[in-house]
């Protein structure tokens, strides 16, 4: 039978996600858990791939193992096995060819800017010293739903077969003392957020022009985006499936 689980994860002390050969990851541990708790081995596919550092507010992933009781009861069992920054808020049984990755119609990431310096949020948010325009900064995000193929902002040699993404939100709000960008597409390319970040912020401290982004874009290159924020500062806070995925074949 296949199962989805929900759960969230502070990235500081993880090498991201997915497993590595030298490594800890979040799938490492979590797959260890399992195995050991289940008694079985135990496979998990994630929805995503977060980088090194990166925080997951919510993430999903799926599992294939016998029949399960009283889901809920396992969940808590197994946050209790679970290191404190891993956190599971439950467990459904699902379709059998659901699928946590490729099912996902929608991703959505925050990333997190304090102005001022504060002690609280030195493994949290990114501190940026300058003055920034929150209303440049969301000029230049608005003109991103513009486009769909983002290679000026992908990391170099990966092995993706496209580079076209939709995005269908792109905005920097204030909330308390920190700004906070949120992004909602179909699919990330690896260091996108980050890239997207790291330009919009030198448009923000006046380096660069609203309508530079768009030369920026149209040149495919990424040599031509900004810096690649701290990975610190980004979470993945929101992830979308079909209303049927849930549902069993009875």
């Amino acid at each position: 039978m296949r199962y989805f689980v929900a759960f969230s994860y502070f990235g500081k002390h993880y090498h991201g996600w997915q497993r590595q050969p030298n490594a800890i990851t979040v799938q490492q541990v979590m797959e260890e858990t399992f195995s050991t708790f289940l008694r079985t081995t135990i496979t998990l596919m994630g929805a995503g791939r977060t980088d090194t550092g990166v925080h997951a507010k919510q993430m999903y992933a799926h599992f294939d193992c016998g029949a399960l009781a009283d889901l809920a009861d396992l969940a808590d069992k197994l946050n209790a096995f679970l290191p404190n920054d891993i956190a599971i808020s439950g467990i459904f049984k699902v379709k059998e060819d659901a699928h946590a990755r490729f099912d996902a119609t929608e991703r959505t990431y925050e990333y997190w800017v304090n102005e001022h310096k504060n002690p609280f949020y030195g493994d949290t948010a990114y501190y940026v010293k300058h003055p920034l325009s929150m209303e440049k900064m969301n000029k230049a995000a608005a003109i991103l739903m513009e486009y769909d193929d983002f290679e000026c902002f992908s990391k170099l040699n990966t092995d993706v077969k496209t580079f076209r993404c939709h995005i269908k939100n792109a905005v920097w709000d204030r909330e308390g003392d920190k700004l906070v960008f949120t992004v909602t597409a179909d699919r990330f390319l690896r260091n996108m957020v980050r890239a997207i970040v790291g330009t919009l912020l030198e448009i923000g401290c006046g380096k660069m022009d609203c309508e530079d982004i768009r030369t920026i874009i149209e040149s495919k290159n990424r040599n031509h985006a900004g810096f690649s924020v701290p990975a610190k500062g980004l979470y993945l806070v929101k992830v979308i499936y079909p209303e049927n995925i849930m549902e069993t074949d009875g």
